[in-house]
């Protein structure tokens, strides 16, 4: 493919579409598939990644589950999909907010003979409004930087991780853009390895110069002051602000807070779980040992040690200097409930 000429999800001639990310960097393979089971399972295996993507390729799975089912076994077929999709990935709130909005076309339309076309219609509104909050999330990013900067990472936030161009990615390219990024370290993402396979053939594809580093370097990095802020995606914010994100992050957080590093977390506002009040309400997902046992399912220690593997931590809030979402940034302290309201 041409040189930033890529995606994650798509829905191309009544087919879901996707750029199988286990692969990346050294092979892009597009899926296509009419399987919401193939979708599910896409989700769990990281095939699919990113939360803003999660929610929107759930979305299209649970249209998917009831094209071409007999009328009267509409109904099974799709609260089965939803149950199925809900059990993927229990962490990203992005998922449930799509499965919503799906089941409640679902109820309003579930007798109706375009039941098909009209929750294929949502999908795609769910998808266009992801890639609006990812434009809009880039340009309120641009208010965040006084000079040109270089910017740490941490995972993948960019086209990968979502609908559209991206959470904290899309605002490094922008600044980048506009002349106020001038270099991205990248942390590797252990166990998985999202940031030197995922956002390094990112940070390639769109020509902005970077350099990988383990998580573990980052302190060093900063010690040496070459860094000059922090940009990381989230997987859901409580009301407060704290924030899950990818495993790692809490770190990165911590290591600013003692270097006077500013420390921001860019997401749609989606993202925010106004259903809870703090971190200590949200669930956090545990992978398989073997991710972190093994690469590529080739082991590289024993594989009767026992493990520690939490796919996401919790930043508290007071450690963020900043949260970006699609309508502006938030600055600590943090309370949606009353910024929404007011």
């Amino acid at each position: 493919m041409k040189k930033n000429s890529y995606f994650s999800i798509d829905f191309v001639k009544d087919k879901f579409v996707f750029l199988d990310q286990t692969k990346l960097p050294l092979r892009e393979q597009y899926i296509e598939t009419t399987d919401y089971e193939r979708i599910a399972g896409a989700i769990e295996r990281l095939e699919i990644r990113g939360a803003p993507a999660i929610g929107v390729a759930a979305a299209y799975a649970a249209a998917l589950s009831i094209k071409d089912v007999e009328k009267n076994n509409r109904e099974e077929e799709f609260f089965k999909a939803y149950k199925r999709l809900a059990a993927t990935r229990p962490t990203a709130v992005n998922l449930f907010h799509a499965l919503d909005q799906i089941k409640k076309v679902y109820e309003k339309y579930k007798d109706d003979d375009e039941l098909f076309k009209l929750l294929l219609q949502e999908s795609k509104q769910i998808h266009l409004e992801d890639i609006e909050k990812c434009r809009r999330i880039g340009e309120n990013g641009l208010n965040i930087f006084k000079n040109k900067s270089t910017v740490l990472t941490h995972c993948n936030t960019g086209k990968l991780a979502t609908g559209g161009d991206g959470t904290a990615f899309n605002v490094i390219k922008k600044a980048y853009e506009s002349g106020l990024v001038n270099f991205v370290y990248a942390d590797e993402t252990r166990p998985l390895f999202q940031g030197s396979r995922l956002t390094a053939f990112e940070l390639e594809k769109n020509g902005i110069p970077f350099a990988l580093q383990s998580e573990s370097a980052a302190a060093v990095l900063m010690q040496q002051n070459k860094i000059d802020l922090v940009i990381v995606g989230a997987d859901r914010i409580a009301l407060n602000g704290d924030t899950a994100n990818k495993v790692g992050t809490y770190t990165l957080a911590v290591l600013c807070n003692f270097h006077d590093i500013p420390f921001y977390v860019a997401a749609p506002t989606t993202t925010i779980d106004r259903t809870i009040p703090a971190g200590n309400e949200i669930k956090i997902e545990f992978r398989s040992k073997d991710e972190l046992l093994g690469i590529n399912s080739n082991m590289i220690t024993k594989s009767d040690y026992e493990t520690f593997t939490p796919a996401f931590d919790i930043t508290p809030a007071h450690l963020i200097t900043g949260i970006i979402t699609d309508e502006q940034v938030y600055f600590f302290p943090y309370n949606f409930i009353h910024e929404r309201n007011s």
